[in-house]
């Protein structure tokens, strides 16, 4: 009997999903545990598993494509089974409408012909398809094109690529679901816009798409006094904007430039004549904007009065040169940190405790450790072991505030934030308290190595109850970090740095570490988190006390 799948729910703040790769093709060979796909979630990129055996019968979600939870994923059973029954009700309605809607166009057709050849009564042509802003994640309201693989009039096959397209998560190839010719570019490469926004139209080639507007319906006409108006305020504006830099070139031809392009030149003062434009039809985009540098013009010839005077005067020393700027457009994932680290710091508020660590037995312990077979560990290590042991003497650290109430948790779990090119993830180290040392060292490296390499799944970064920041390889010497909601606290790691100390009444050269607490004061009072700092250094100088 035939079994249908479903797109499953891979995380639990997951509402759809994406089809990044099937691994399967429809009629082939399923067995139970095979890789039937690869989906792609608002967090990773995960493969999905077939729990039957059997032949793929049908594939529901086509590569690319986007559905919620629960949408038809794909049909298993035995090889030629009728599943007719399973997919009842698409097929049927779906060619009636298509009926109706070939007889609607032939209409259209018809009365356009008895009209004489008069503007479009207000459809979207035949064969054409507007193609929006998808959504490419759940979280995902808005999207930039990083850049356009097809130019307008190539031609398009379905499954082609036609754009590269930055989320909120990640950089993302869209592929187009139609055949045809690249009629229009609604967005030019680096703008970006809504979720549904216009972003292109396919269609027949020499299809007349002007009546289609940025929402991707079609224009409908006004009364014909009303056009006149527009045409003769056109022709106004063309001649004037002869003498503008956004509308023609010297020679009075028309000059073809993106609405951003034409923002960026009149904001930096760019004659739009004196520009190259890169894109399609000599087209100025945004790229041609950035890219121009103005011609050097010959300086005017002084009277020579005027030059004898300036030259019997000594000349100040005038440094010459351009002011500029290098616009780097912000990331979706650039965004999303930015959101949240902002809720996070206006809405809980951060108070800072400091200590400074003795770490001579510390650096003793290490290098004793060390020197072991297949053993390594690092100063971090023992910081995260040290936090795990504290936070359970002092549970109130490990909280979070929900408004209603404040939740004590009584598991252990380690963020650790981890630098990426395009940002800052934290995988979290599950009941770090009962690990060792090196267990520790050995699962940091483990995440942290996933993090750099994009393979971190949505269980790895769920769950944290406190997170260790920690910038002491880069020779910080103390800083603050912003909590990492819904955490309660956070500690950030400075530099060990070798310094003369007082040891026994004597000054004796010493080796410190500073150690800094962020603390959520709704959650966690003052001398609750000096307390909880205090356990923390008493483990950090006497590091035999985590070896128990």
């Amino acid at each position: 009997m035939a079994e249908v799948i479903n797109m499953p729910r891979l995380s639990d703040t997951m509402e759809e999903g994406v089809v990044a790769k099937w691994l399967k093709q429809k009629g082939d060979k399923v067995q139970e545990g095979d890789i039937l796909a690869e989906i792609e979630t608002d967090k990773a990129t995960m493969e999905f598993e077939s729990f039957y055996e059997g032949t793929l019968l049908h594939i529901g979600i086509e590569e690319g494509e986007t559905a919620p939870v629960d949408t038809l994923l794909a049909i298993i059973g035995e090889e030629d089974e009728d599943i007719s029954e399973l997919l009842k009700g698409g097929g049927d309605a779906d060619k009636d409408k298509e009926e109706d809607a070939s007889d609607s166009d032939e209409d259209e057709g018809e009365d356009e012909a008895e009209s004489d050849g008069d503007s479009d009564d207000g459809g979207i042509p035949e064969g054409v398809e507007i193609i929006t802003m998808p959504r490419l994640s759940d979280t995902m309201e808005e999207g930039t094109v990083a850049s356009w693989l097809k130019k307008e009039g190539d031609k398009v096959e379905e499954g082609d690529i036609l754009a590269e397209i930055e989320t909120d998560k990640a950089t993302m190839e869209f592929e187009s679901f139609y055949e045809g010719t690249l009629l229009k570019i609604g967005l030019e490469e680096g703008e970006t816009a809504k979720v549904d926004s216009l972003l292109a139209i396919i269609g027949p080639e020499g299809t007349d798409v002007s009546n289609v507007s940025v929402d991707g319906k079609s224009k409908k006409e006004t009364s014909g006094k009303s056009e006149k108006k527009e045409e003769k305020s056109e022709e106004k504006e063309s001649k004037s904007s002869e003498k503008k830099s956004s509308g023609a070139t010297k020679d009075g031809g028309r000059i073809f430039a993106s609405p951003l392009a034409k923002k960026m030149a009149e904001d930096k003062g760019i004659d739009l004549s004196n520009v190259e434009g890169s894109g399609g039809n000599g087209r100025i985009v945004k790229k041609d904007i950035e890219d121009y540098k103005p011609s050097e013009k010959p300086a005017e010839a002084q009277p020579q009065s005027e030059a004898k005077d300036t030259a019997a005067a000594p000349q100040p020393y005038v440094p010459a040169g351009e002011e500029s700027f290098e616009e780097i457009k912000n990331s979706q994932m650039r965004k999303t940190i930015a959101k949240r680290l902002g809720e996070s710091k206006f809405n809980a508020p951060h108070y800072y405790l400091t200590i400074e660590v003795d770490m001579a037995n510390a650096m003793a312990s290490r290098k004793q450790i060390n020197e072991m077979p297949d053993i390594k560990v690092s100063f971090n290590d023992m910081v995260i072991k040290a936090s795990a042991m504290a936070l359970r003497k002092h549970p109130q650290v490990n909280s979070q505030w929900t408004g209603e109430s404040m939740k004590i948790a009584k598991h252990i779990h380690m963020g650790v934030a981890v630098a990426v090119e395009e940002g800052l993830v934290v995988p979290v180290l599950k009941f770090a308290d009962q690990m060792s040392m090196t267990q520790i060292g050995n699962n940091v490296k483990d995440v942290a190595g996933k993090a750099r390499n994009k393979k971190l799944q949505p269980k790895d970064m769920e769950g944290s109850t406190f997170t260790v920041s920690n910038l002491g390889m880069f020779g910080i010497v103390e800083f603050t970090s912003i909590i990492n909601q819904p955490n309660s606290a956070i500690l950030s790691v400075g530099t060990i740095v070798e310094k003369p100390v007082v040891k026994n009444g004597e000054i004796v050269v010493g080796n410190t570490m500073k150690l800094t607490l962020a603390c959520d004061h709704r959650t966690v009072d003052g001398a609750t988190g000096a307390a909880f700092l205090k356990t923390l250094k008493t483990y950090m100088e006497n590091p035999v006390t985590m070896l128990a």
